[in-house]
């Protein structure tokens, strides 16, 4: 209400200066300068509901005026466009740019909290992941350690102490592994049933995909691979969503998976090809930045771009000393 009355103030100012036109002292010219100023800073600060409604009340003495004499009311309702009207406008167009640019601004802030949620989402369900893979070769090697440790317990040529101490050992073994299965039982996401087969390798994914129509093709180098569990886990994991991306945005593309033994590493190429087809599902790269926090994980390299199609690479160190068939 007071910005109305703001406005209907500085129109009255402007029509009550206008009369007599015909001889204007110079702090009436200074009157219109100022007018045109409050009229601009009005517009741009104070938001008015209905702002030509008050034009409308303040042009009502040269309407009245316009039958008797015309062109002196012509003269006011010029003046009133010139010096309140139209940097008036100014003023309002100029706020509503502003209020889009901090809406836009808002906007793009909003997009970048929702990526980067999706990517601590996505970094936090690799991670948990990573936490059940750890589970399902750390629970077997504890396993065995509790079978050995009931194998020395009932041995006979242990003495009481020796015999006492590898019962210490099981009971310590089987601890850890129902310590172990809690834990990760409480970070694996809960789902109807697995997202791919145990222990599957990668031949086997690959003729899934070649069966689902899929041009795959997968070149081995370097002869048999014996990497830890871990990494061979993650370049399944990496055969798989680069499969899965080739799928969805490159339809029709051939594929080329290659993996290479390298001194003390693994490297794991996905390549597939440029084509015209449109992408069946738009997605937010979550799945890539897993594969980026996964392989990172285990002090791995991981890269993933277009050029003539769309390469996946990730270099995964291998440990000495571990043990597992890729």
């Amino acid at each position: 209400m007071r910005n109305t009355a703001a406005l209907l103030a500085i129109v009255g100012a402007c029509m009550a200066n206008s009369f007599d036109i015909d001889v204007v002292p110079l702090w009436r010219q200074v009157l219109f300068v100022v007018l045109a100023v409050a009229g601009y800073l009005h517009g741009r600060h104070l938001p008015v509901r209905h702002g030509w409604a008050v034009f409308a009340l303040g042009a009502v003495p040269a309407a009245l005026d316009l039958a008797i004499y015309p062109g002196r009311a012509v003269g006011l309702l010029a003046l009133l466009a010139v010096f309140v009207g139209l940097p008036w406008l100014a003023g309002r167009f100029r706020r509503q740019q502003a209020a889009l640019v901090e809406s836009g601004r808002e906007r793009v802030a909003q997009l970048e909290r929702e990526q980067e949620f999706i990517a601590e989402r996505a970094r936090l369900r690799e991670r948990a992941r990573i936490a059940a893979d750890m589970h399902d070769s750390l629970g077997n090697d504890l396993a065995l350690i509790a079978l050995r440790a009931g194998s020395l317990e009932l041995a006979t040529d242990m003495t009481g102490p020796n015999r006492q101490a590898a019962a210490e050992l099981r009971a310590t073994a089987v601890q850890a592994t129902d310590r172990l299965r809690h834990t990760i039982g409480m970070l694996r996401e809960k789902t109807s049933q697995p997202l791919e087969p145990p222990n599957e390798p990668v031949e086997a994914l690959v003729d899934r995909a070649r069966s689902a129509g899929m041009d795959v093709v997968l070149r081995r180098s370097g002869g048999s691979l014996e990497v830890p569990p871990t990494v061979d886990r993650a370049v399944h994991r990496v055969v798989q969503e680069a499969l899965t991306n080739a799928a969805r945005y490159a339809r029709g593309a051939q594929v080329t998976v290659r993996i290479d033994q390298l001194p003390g590493a693994v490297e794991v190429v996905v390549h597939n090809t440029a084509v015209d087809a449109a992408p069946m599902v738009t997605g937010s790269g979550s799945g890539l930045l897993a594969l980026a926090e996964r392989v990172g994980l285990l002090g791995g390299t991981f890269h993933a771009g277009a050029g003539e199609g769309f390469t996946v690479t990730a270099r995964l160190p291998i440990e000495a000393g571990t043990a597992g068939a890729l």
